[in-house]
Order: C-alpha cells, then structure tokens, then sequence
C-alpha cells in the first residue's frame, strides 16, 4: 500500500442525501477496480480515518473518487462541509471485491450505496474495451435514491454489453423499474444465464445474506460463483 497527502478537487451531489468526493490522484496511486481505501480528514480539529470504496476506475487518471451517503454521524457530517482545495490523507488499496477481466459474464447485485465499486467495475470494463457481458440488478426505495442513474444510463448507451435493471420499493415515475426487492424470479427474468455467471453481491449486510440466500438456496448457485463485499455505513 502506498499513502500520500492529497486535496480535495471536486465534491459532486449525486442524489439528494449522497455525495462524491473527489481527491487529486498521484502516478503511483495504482488500484483494482472494485477495491477500498482509507481517508483520513479533520474532523472536530482531529484526523480520523474511514474506508471508502472506489467509485472512480483507474482509467480515470485524473483523481480519486469515494461516493458516500451524508450521515448524522461527525465523520459524515465533516465530509458534508468540505470543499476544495481541503487537506486530506489517503492510504491505498485493499480488498478483493475486484475485476480485471477474469470472466466472460458476470452479474452484479446491489443495494443503494453498494453501487460504488460496482459502478468502478463497469467504468473499467468498458474503457479497457474487456468485452465482458454484465447485467446490473440495483435496489432502491425509491426513483430519487438512485446513485448514479445518469451516468449508468451513457455507459449502457456506449456499451450494449451492459444491461441495467432498476428495482424500487416505490412506483416509479420517471424511469423503467420492477416494483419490489430483487428476489428470485427477478433474478431469473434479467438474468436468463444466471447459471454462466459469476455473481458480484454488494450492499448494507442484511441485502447480501438475503441475496446470497436466494442464490445458493433458490437458484443453487456455489459458493465460487459469488463474491461479496458488505457496507455498513458511517
């Protein structure tokens, strides 16, 4: 791992409650899309440090980007207040929820602010031109909760490879949904090959045991097929 100080270059609102957080990226800040890092910033006159996955894929060479819900918590409340130009420490990289073209297919099954690795994997894929076929299953409560809609929207314009299905506990208004959770036959109607997939889980704890339920369980998926990566939030 590596760690330098960097600043702050851009803050980005994506939805009404989350955020991303953009830092200024060194030559040697090499990372896995999918993977993690730890943020140290100032928070009440004292550093302290979380780990935030990347949304940012490392064809975006430019800078570093951590995408988080604002919480009531200081650390979050800390992050709602930067601006740019504002000190901060990176240590980098770490975890395993990764993909660098090991499959032919893979499928992706998320929940609210779990899409953050997952939208660094298919901005990847699509830059490196990989060829990877990828369907994206993303749970919200609600059509305004949707992290980065618009801009799965341009990646499935540019890349007929990848298939993003929208599933909300609301009725949608604006966009085409399923009405729901994502849950077994959901699963079987977006992703008719689901048995040629390898399955990418990422969400708040109790979304990945019920997703790895419905595949193992209903689906009789094996534990090699499925990767996860759970988000506690702070």
């Amino acid at each position: 791992m590596i760690q330098f100080d960097t600043e702050v270059i851009d803050v980005i609102r994506r939805t009404h409650n989350v955020k991303s957080f953009r830092f200024k990226r060194t030559k040697e800040a090499d990372f896995k899309a999918g993977q993690f890092f730890f943020v140290t910033i100032e928070v009440n006159g004292e550093e302290r440090t979380k780990h935030f996955s990347f949304s940012s894929s490392p064809t975006e060479s430019k800078y570093i980007e951590f995408t988080k819900k604002i919480t009531g918590s200081d650390y979050s409340k800390a992050l709602d207040m930067i601006k740019v130009g504002d000190w901060a420490r990176i240590k980098m990289p770490k975890g395993s929820f990764t993909f660098d073209g090991e499959y032919e297919r893979i499928a992706f099954l998320s929940g609210g602010i779990g899409i953050t690795p997952i939208r660094s994997i298919c901005r990847y894929v699509i830059d490196r031109k990989i060829g990877t076929d990828m369907v994206l299953l993303y749970g919200n409560r609600s059509e305004e909760d949707i992290v980065f809609k618009a801009d799965f929207d341009r990646m499935q314009d540019e890349y007929p490879g990848l298939k993003v299905v929208h599933v909300l506990c609301e009725e949608p208004l604006n966009c085409q949904a399923k009405k729901g959770f994502i849950n077994k036959d959901i699963i079987e109607d977006a992703v008719m090959d689901y048995e040629k997939r390898q399955f990418y889980v990422c969400g708040p704890p109790k979304m990945v045991e019920a997703m790895n339920g419905i595949l193992k369980d209903q689906l009789s998926l094996t534990e090699d097929t499925i990767i996860t990566e759970n988000f506690t939030g702070y």
